[in-house]
C-alpha cells in the first residue's frame, strides 16, 4: 500500500496524545475490520458487553459491509480503508476478522496508532508477518488479543486441569484431528464484482487476476493456510495450554501432504495432509481426518498418558483410562475412572467467545496480557507455519531459536 510508511510515523505521533486513559466504568469505543461471517459473529458477541460499543466498521466490500453496520445500528461510520479507522483519536480497540494476510498490517498499524488489537486465528499467514505483530505489541505496549476463544471455555479450562494436575500421568502424545479441508479448483479469471476493491483485498499479498475462488481464499497461501492454519491453530492452542508450551517452539516439524481429490495447484494447500512435531517432552501430530469411532465424534484433541487418555472437542470431552496389565512386582497407580461430559456447542452464540471477548475487554481496561497474549498466539500459530514450509518444499525442518527461524 503507498506511503504505509509515512502513515505509520503519523498515527505513532498522533498516538501519544490520543489514547484515553480508561476506568472500570468506562465505555471502550471500538471498530470491527473485516465484515465477514466470522466478523458478524464475534462482534455481536462482543456486544452483549454493555462497557463495550462499536462504532466504525471496514471492508473491501460495500454490500458486506453495509449489512454489518445495519445490524450492528445506531450510528456507525463506515470505511473501505481500515487507516482511516486508526486515524481517529475516538477509537480504543479494533477487531480483526480479515482474511489472514492482513492480520499482520492491520494490527501492526493499529499498535503504532495507539488502538488494542483482538485479532482472529491465525496471527498472520507467514512467520516474519506473526513476528512483526508481537514485535509492534511489545513496542507500543498494546494489549492484544488472539481469537483462541477455547480457552476461555469452561469446558476446555476443566479439561486442562485434569491433565495439568497428573490425573492421566506423563503425556506422551497430542493428536489432533479436523476433517476436511478447502482445496477447490480455481475458476478462471473475471472482472471484479462492482461492490469489491479487489486491489485493497490483495493489500500485502502478491497481484493475481480476480477470481471468484480467490474470496474463498482460506486454501491459497497468498491469503491463508488451509485447514493447517484455520482449525490448526484452534488445536495445537489447546496443546500448548494443557501442556504448559506457551512459551515454546517444535524442535523438528515434518510433513507430508498431496493432491488427491483435486487437480495439483500450487498455489493452494493439498486436501490430504499429515502434520508433525517434536517438542523437549511430547510429540504431536495433526490430520485432517477423523476416525469413524461408534457413538463418538472424534475430532478435536487426544492426549495419550500413562494412565489414560483424554478427548475433547467443542462438544465437550472424555477420559478414558488404560486398561490395567497386571504386572511383575511394584506398585501400580490406582486405576482412573471413566468420565464422559458433553455439551451443547452454540457456535453464533458462543460462550467461549463471549469469554474471550470479556477478558479482553478487561486487559484493555487493567492495562494486563491477555488470556490470549500475542506471545502466547505466536506459539500457538507457529508449528502450523512451519508445516506450511514443510509441505511446500518437502522437507523437515529445525526451529533456530537464535535466529528466531526455520532451518
Amino acid at each position: 500500500m503507498a506511503n504505509r510508511r509515512e502513515f505509520l510515523k503519523a498515527t505513532a505521533a498522533a498516538a501519544v496524545v490520543s489514547q484515553r486513559v480508561l476506568g472500570a466504568n468506562d465505555r471502550i469505543r471500538m471498530a470491527v475490520i473485516g465484515t465477514g461471517t466470522r466478523g458478524r459473529i464475534v462482534n455481536t458477541l462482543f456486544r452483549k458487553h454493555a462497557d463495550c460499543e462499536f462504532v466504525a466498521a471496514c471492508d473491501v466490500r460495500e454490500s458486506r459491509l453495509g449489512e454489518v453496520v445495519k445490524l450492528i445500528g445506531g450510528k456507525v461510520d463506515s470505511y473501505g480503508d481500515y487507516r482511516r479507522i486508526l486515524e481517529r483519536k475516538d477509537i480504543d480497540a479494533v477487531l480483526v476478522t480479515t482474511p489472514d494476510h492482513w492480520h499482520s498490517p492491520v494490527t501492526v498499524d493499529a499498535c503504532a496508532a495507539g488502538k488494542d488489537v483482538y485479532v482472529e486465528k491465525p496471527l498472520s499467514n507467514t512467520i516474519p508477518a506473526a513476528q512483526r505483530m508481537v514485535e509492534a505489541a511489545r513496542k507500543y505496549n498494546r494489549v492484544v488479543q488472539l481469537g483462541t476463544q477455547q480457552r476461555s471455555g469452561q469446558n476446555f479450562q476443566e479439561a486442562g486441569k485434569l491433565i495439568q494436575d497428573g490425573l492421566l500421568g506423563n503425556i506422551s502424545h497430542a493428536v489432533l484431528f479436523q476433517p476436511g479441508g478447502y482445496t477447490q479448483v480455481t475458476q478462471p479469471a473475471e472482472k471484479p464484482p462492482a461492490d469489491l476493491d479487489w486491489e485493497m483485498f490483495q493489500g500485502p499479498a502478491p497481484r493475481k487476476p480476480y477470481s471468484p475462488s480467490r474470496l474463498r481464499w482460506r486454501s491459497y497461501y497468498d491469503y491463508g493456510g488451509g485447514l493447517v492454519t484455520d482449525w490448526g491453530v484452534h488445536l495445537t492452542d489447546i496443546v500448548m495450554f494443557y501442556l504448559k508450551a506457551d512459551s515454546k517452539q517444535p524442535l523438528l516439524t515434518s510433513a507430508s501432504a498431496q493432491y488427491i481429490n483435486f487437480p495439483r495447484d500450487d498455489e493452494q494447500v493439498p486436501d490430504a495432509f499429515t502434520c508433525s512435531w517434536q517438542y523437549d517432552n511430547f510429540v504431536m501430530t495433526f490430520s485432517n481426518l477423523v476416525p469413524p469411532m461408534s457413538g463418538v465424534n472424534a475430532q478435536g484433541n487426544w492426549f495419550f498418558g500413562q494412565r489414560g487418555v483424554l478427548h475433547i472437542n467443542r462438544s465437550g470431552y472424555q477420559v478414558i483410562p488404560t486398561p490395567s496389565r497386571g504386572g511383575r512386582g511394584g506398585q501400580q497407580a490406582p486405576p482412573i475412572e471413566a468420565r464422559t461430559v458433553p455439551i451443547k456447542e452454540d457456535y453464533e452464540n458462543d460462550p467461549d467467545t463471549t469469554a474471550h471477548a470479556r477478558n479482553f475487554l478487561d486487559c484493555v481496561k487493567s492495562r494486563k496480557r491477555s488470556t490470549s497474549d500475542v506471545e502466547i498466539g505466536f506459539n500457538s500459530t507457529l508449528p502450523t507455519l512451519i508445516a506450511l514450509l514443510a509441505i511446500q518444499q518437502g522437507r523437515s525442518f529445525r526451529w533456530d531459536g537464535k535466529a528466531a527461524r526455520p532451518a
